[in-house]
């Protein structure tokens, strides 16, 4: 089938009846063509836009077809998707088995994108391999390495049951409000356990939103906003719940802490939005060390191991007082690193990434 759309024309083939995620392959593909196509790309002059459908593969690969007139993206001998041109042979040709990988700035990683003919015998391995596939390659140690496996089968699960990913967001708000009171009343144990919910629902959102290809400008702005506005809150309930169990802080280290926290906090991310203007990409993808410093860098999720420490050795003052102190030194490292990269421009040296080098 050939029709217009307004990147040009784009030409479906194939059946892909099997479901995914809940879509056909025909849904999926329409989702990527209406959310995933970068702003201002067209199809350019006496060429097609084709997809097999087939095939389920990685949205990276509408991005990287949009972006190289006359490739085709195959699976062995089976065309993938390519903008071809309507006349004559493509330019390149590019085995999906044997390629080396393409660098995803959306997700900071060089990967080899995916791309699985469809049928009931593979829809498992789909399902996990666009899971993964849509996993950041720098992030922080507990979404990386502690609950992956966890957050995947929830997300089938909220795909099965038609969640949207606001409505799991939604939950996790709720786990998050919990997890503040329980801080708040001393109740350090239960606080935990409603944080670990919210922060394994806040990857489960994320990846259903990408999934299922229905992320949203309204979803983005609910998630971040939450992620973004909300550690100071547990951070300072942690210490008044502190006075319940009789470690309360006097009043004047207490403020120290919490100006220490919540001013490193706001400048830690103020460092971050400086370097992304400035080198137009995430601090954390420049070079091995800024990647390896996000798996611990002072944000909640790190934070939050330090908490959990600090309970095991029965001390949750100490693990507030060791938050401040972190804060304060990733706050120091996030400095250097943007002085580094003031230095680095001002010798002309370009800026790119080393995941990006690495391929």
């Amino acid at each position: 089938m050939t029709e217009n759309m307004d990147i040009g024309r784009v030409t479906r083939f194939g059946e892909g009846q099997e479901q995914v995620w809940g879509m056909t392959s025909a849904e999926r593909v329409r989702r990527m063509l209406v959310r995933d196509v970068p702003a201002g790309a067209r199809i350019a002059s006496g060429h097609s836009l084709h997809i097999n459908l087939d095939y389920a593969f990685d949205p990276l690969l509408l991005r990287l077809a949009l972006a190289r007139p006359g490739v085709a993206f195959d699976d062995g001998d089976a065309l993938v998707i390519g903008q071809l041109p309507d006349e004559g042979a493509p330019s390149e040709r590019i085995d999906l088995r044997t390629s080396t990988g393409f660098y995803n700035e959306k997700l900071r990683k060089t990967e080899r994108p995916f791309a699985i003919r469809v049928s009931p015998q593979t829809r498992t391995a789909i399902e996990r391999a666009s899971y993964f596939g849509a996993y950041k390659g720098v992030t922080d140690l507990l979404t990386k390495y502690l609950w992956p496996e966890l957050a995947f089968h929830l997300t089938r699960l909220a795909a099965a049951l038609k969640m949207t990913p606001n409505m799991v967001t939604g939950i996790g708000a709720i786990m998050c409000v919990l997890a503040t009171i329980f801080f708040y009343n001393g109740a350090f144990w239960e606080g935990i356990g409603a944080g670990f919910v919210f922060m394994v629902l806040d990857t489960v959102d994320g990846k259903l939103a990408r999934c299922t290809i229905t992320s949203s400008k309204w979803g983005n702005v609910f998630d971040h906003g939450i992620d973004l506005v909300h550690p100071p809150f547990w951070w300072a309930a942690w210490g008044l719940g502190l006075g319940h169990v009789g470690l309360a802080l006097p009043v004047s280290t207490f403020a120290t802490i919490m100006v220490a926290i919540v001013a490193g906090y706001v400048l830690q991310r103020l460092c971050e939005g400086i370097f992304l203007k400035y080198a137009a990409m995430d601090m954390h993808v420049w070079r091995p060390f800024d990647s390896w410093f996000r798996l611990i860098t002072a944000r909640r999720n790190p934070n939050m191991v330090i908490l959990f420490v600090s309970m095991i050795a029965g001390r949750p003052d100490l693990g507030l007082i060791a938050v401040a102190w972190w804060t304060i030194l990733s706050l120091l490292v996030h400095m250097v690193q943007v002085m580094q990269l003031v230095q680095a421009r001002k010798a002309g040296r370009p800026i790119t990434s080393w995941l990006e080098q690495s391929r």
